[in-house]
């Protein structure tokens, strides 16, 4: 069987990237230049890189995850974005100017490839400008996590940034230190920018539900108490200088920095969010927000990239999850699970000792194992799905102890554009009761291959603004789809109680387009958000209640999943019914992947040029 393989490295890549962006960006890396002072690169790559590092300049951080903050643009290392709100408004005046700039482009001109990358641009850079335009909350500018609230119980610097200085920072040589103490001592600023727009929303009447921020105070007390002890980044800071074989002279200065001007900024915080916990309610939806139906449309639109409204979403989940449960029927009838709602029968499977894992570290040992043995299965039939293969680094880690209680089942991604960190899949190991033999390889096939490991391959040799830029609904679409393929593949053959849990992982995310409009736009409670997971799926209620919290403050970020994997299906058909005898599922899968990351209107047209290609 003969098959296409990528020969470009990942650091060749970047060389180039190097090289173009000198040219395009000189004079402006110090310091972020006004959008009509900016030179202009007229080469379409050339000018897609100036538009990576020109979104660089206000969001440092992300070069430094993409690993590209070397050589002339080092001196990102040092910063961090600008929280206030005045930072944000200059933000949205770059997006403005890139797209004015782009929209008068000659397209004519462009390749195909090309031409894809300036629709994604243009469609990521508008909604974000529609985002910023509204008067609170965050935007994610290419990315997934948009929140009315920019300090809550999972957003905010509070959290993001210990992870990112122990984990994403460089520490290998005396400049990287330096770097690293820019950064922490940044981090007041950063704090202070937060916290005047959290008191502007709250002078509007946005306020939180008083059941997350109960979740937020207690993480921000956590927080500050380990700043004050000097251990909040201190901590980490020793230990990967003394890995390093680097000298420990800042680390005195880093304790003073956290133990005073950090942790003041966060009990400044800490002591808003009190402020505003004495005023909350618990309405859970945006419904009860000043101008919160305006800002769930937008928040629905940025998620899904379609421009569905939310009756729209709702029916859709509804109509999805009949139709997933009425597959579900015949497997549990089969295996002898004939009384009750398709919901009650998964409870009560889930409580079979046969698909349960052993207790304690002889059943942690067998979860790896098993993960492993899958990734083994899956990457052997990857040359029946797709002519184009990558070989992707993949690590599988359990995740931090500390970590464990309030994460999820498992998570996992790409490694880094330069090829520095391998893709990993993240597994809870708390206790193995999580996972089920019926519903660990599904996981095993979303997160690694075909999944988000696989997918991101492709998107780190794409140009660098679109390994930066991310749309939920292709990432976690294609990540089901992934699952779809490895059902089709065989993965279930020889043990259908491994589709129910397929199946179940499907039904569960047209849940979450039900639970997700019904919170923000019918003006669910909490507890019937959580009952409906529940009842009509089967699902674990301690699992779920968190799950509802993370609706509640991304609002519109669940329904990207099913949205997403629901478009890419209809695609396929879309193909199927075009071409007939010349359709080829490789091609297609071609076409999606390498299309790379885009917003759903993007992927059909890369699909419309696939079908026109296999016409010709």
């Amino acid at each position: 069987m003969s098959y296409k393989t990528f020969d470009i490295s990942r650091r060749q890549i970047l060389h180039g990237v190097g090289a173009t962006s000198a040219l395009a960006l000189t004079g402006c890396a110090a310091t972020r230049a006004a959008p009509s002072t900016r030179p202009v690169a007229t080469a379409p790559d050339e000018r897609l890189d100036q538009i990576a590092y020109g979104m660089f300049e206000h969001e440092p951080e992300r070069a430094t995850s993409a690993g590209v903050d070397t050589g002339e643009h080092a001196g990102l290392r040092g910063r961090l974005e600008d929280q206030s709100a005045q930072g944000q408004q200059e933000y949205a005046q770059y997006l403005r100017w890139v797209v004015d700039q782009m929209d008068g482009y000659p397209e004519g001109s462009l390749n195909a490839d090309q031409l894809t990358s300036f629709e994604v641009v243009r469609s990521a850079f508008r909604t974000a400008i529609d985002g910023f335009a509204l008067p609170y909350g965050d935007v994610a500018v290419g990315s997934w996590r948009n929140a009315p609230y920019v300090v809550i119980q999972n957003v905010g610097s509070y959290l993001d940034l210990p992870r990112f200085l122990d984990t994403d920072q460089p520490l290998s040589s005396a400049q990287d230190v330096d770097f690293y103490m820019s950064r922490l001592n940044a981090i007041p600023g950063v704090l202070a920018g937060e916290l005047g727009r959290i008191q502007s929303a709250r002078a509007m009447g946005v306020v939180p539900p008083d059941f997350l921020l109960k979740k937020a105070i207690g993480q921000m007390e956590s927080t500050l108490a380990d700043a004050r002890g000097g251990t909040l980044f201190v901590a980490a800071l020793k230990e990967r200088l003394a890995k390093a074989g680097l000298p420990t002279a800042q680390v005195d200065a880093a304790e003073r920095a956290v133990t005073g001007p950090i942790a003041a900024g966060l009990a400044a915080q800490l002591e808003e969010l009190r402020a505003q916990a004495a005023i909350a309610t618990s309405d859970p939806g945006m419904w009860a927000r000043p101008r919160g139906e305006e800002w769930y449309r937008w928040g629905l639109r940025a998620s899904t990239t379609t421009p569905l409204t939310p009756d729209e979403v709702h029916e859709r989940g509804l109509e999805e999850l009949a139709a997933l449960h009425a597959r579900m029927e015949p497997i549990l009838q089969e295996i002898g699970y004939t009384k009750g709602s398709v919901g009650q029968r998964m409870q009560a499977l889930s409580q079979d000792p046969r698909y349960k894992f052993a207790p304690g570290d002889p059943g942690r040992k067998q979860i790896l194992d098993f993960i492993h043995d899958r990734i083994d299965w899956i990457t052997a039939q990857m040359p029946r799905a797709f002519d184009t293969l990558v070989d992707p680094r993949l690590v599988v880690r359990r995740l931090p102890l500390a970590e464990e209680p309030g994460a999820p089942g498992a998570y996992g991604g790409a490694g880094s554009k330069d090829g520095s960190i391998p893709g990993r899949m993240w597994i809870n190991l708390r206790t193995t009761d999580l996972h089920r033999k019926y519903d660990l390889a599904d996981l095993v096939y979303h997160e690694t291959i075909p999944g988000h490991v696989w997918e991101g391959e492709f998107s780190n040799r794409l140009p660098l603004i679109r390994s930066v830029l991310a749309f939920n609904a292709f990432s976690e679409g294609w990540a089901l789809y992934g699952e779809q393929l490895a059902d089709e593949l065989g993965a279930y053959d020889d043990f259908k109680v491994g589709r129910l849990g397929y199946l179940q992982s499907l039904a569960f995310r047209a849940c979450r387009m039900v639970v997700d409009t019904g919170l923000h736009h019918k003006r669910w409670s909490r507890a019937q958000a959580v009952d409906f997971f529940v009842q009509r799926n089967g699902s674990k209620r301690e699992e779920v209640e968190s799950e509802v919290d993370r609706y509640c403050s991304w609002p519109g970020q669940a329904c990207g999943y099913k949205v997403g994997h629901s478009e890419i299906v209809r695609q396929r058909m879309r193909a199927k019914d075009a071409l007939g005898a010349a359709y080829d599922l490789k091609a297609f899968d071609d076409a999606v992947v390498l299309g790379g990351n885009s917003p759903l209107d993007v992927m059909a047209k890369n699909v419309g040029r696939y079908i026109e290609r296999a016409r010709a």
